[in-house]
């Protein structure tokens, strides 16, 4: 049985030339990534877009396997 690569397509948060990989254990900061690979990772787009606007972001579709991102809604 194949696998459908578009099932690994998700929304990741790009701000600039980073990726938000998430918030720092104990603590209010963010951790960011230059790295898409290591980024939060969500198919929920309700909730990437309140993440976006928090932290000022935008959100990227981003398939892992084929290494391609596409921003939404710009």
């Amino acid at each position: 049985m194949k696998m459908d690569i578009r099932l690994k397509t998700c929304i990741i948060i790009r701000k600039g030339n980073e990726f938000l990989v998430g918030r720092i254990f104990a603590s209010t900061d963010l951790r960011w990534s230059l790295y898409a690979h290591e980024a939060w990772q969500t198919r929920d787009r309700t909730a990437a877009e309140k993440v976006a606007e928090k932290v000022g972001g935008e959100m990227v579709l981003f398939n892992p396997i084929v290494r391609q991102m596409k921003t939404i809604g710009a």
